[in-house]
């Protein structure tokens, strides 16, 4: 009988844990330019505490992206460059937004 019970309060245990920890949640919007066009790229549950490099403006030879909108509900940086580096600008959380003056290559969500 106590195996079961301690079964049952691990099991509770492990049920109860929160599972955004790690993530903002929402979305993350942004534009970037490909041939000559602006298109829209998203970020959506972002993993939060972790620099994430927008794969669409990471390589060299290609603009960075602009125009920021946090529809999560983390407070995000941004950074001109990969790897989080440069000096970052922040948008709150929920309704954050810059415009096409504001260029980056990677975020971090401070959840």
């Amino acid at each position: 009988m106590r195996l079961r019970s301690s079964l049952v309060a691990a099991l509770a245990l492990v049920v109860t844990l929160p599972t955004s920890a790690n993530a903002a949640t929402g979305q993350f919007v942004f534009t970037y330019e490909r041939d000559g066009k602006s298109i829209e790229g998203k970020l959506y549950d972002p993993r939060a505490r972790f620099c994430i490099n927008l794969d669409e403006v990471a390589k060299p030879g290609t603009t960075p992206a602009h125009s920021p909108r946090n529809r999560t509900n983390s407070r995000v940086t941004v950074y001109p460059e990969i790897e989080c580096e440069g000096e970052g600008f922040g948008l709150k959380a929920h309704s954050g937004k810059a415009g096409p003056d504001v260029k980056f290559r990677s975020v971090l969500f401070n959840q």
